[in-house]
């Protein structure tokens, strides 16, 4: 688990030197990746299929997204997009393409579903993390 959260930190992190964001954001960027695949981890470990956690972990990031963004005083899209990467479901994505071409409706379907399941599951922990109110997040700024 400790290997999958330092890989997660790092992926992301990379991905948001590719993404553009400040240099000086970059740790904060990786660690929002680690902290949504920690919470994705842990509610994978329930037994809870993978669109639960997802959800969970996607609202988490979000938060984290906001509150680190409203201490930092940087757009919250630069540590949500970046942080998002390893919840991104592109094994499902692949393997319903890969099934599609081979002609296997049965898997393609399945794969299908699920992993428009997951991306569901992003979109509304997003929204779920934005319904909360601005004025929780100021708060962090002025006690900066």
């Amino acid at each position: 688990m400790i290997i999958q959260i330092v890989l997660s930190l790092l992926a992301t992190l990379s991905f948001a030197v590719l993404f553009g964001a400040p240099k000086s954001e970059l740790f904060f960027c990786g660690l929002g990746g680690a902290i949504g695949w920690v919470v994705y981890l842990i509610f994978l470990g329930l037994g809870s299929g993978i669109t639960i956690p997802n959800l969970i972990a996607t609202f988490a990031l979000t938060v984290f997204s906001r509150m680190i963004a409203s201490i930092r005083k940087n757009p919250v899209t630069v540590y949500l997009i970046s942080g998002i990467f390893p919840l991104v479901p592109g094994a499902g994505i692949y393997y319903t393409s890969y099934y599609f071409i081979m002609n296997d409706t049965a898997q393609s379907s399945s794969y299908g579903m699920e992993t428009i399941k997951v991306a569901g599951a992003i979109v509304l922990g997003i929204i779920f993390g934005f319904g909360l109110p601005q004025s929780w997040f100021n708060k962090l700024q002025r006690n900066r």
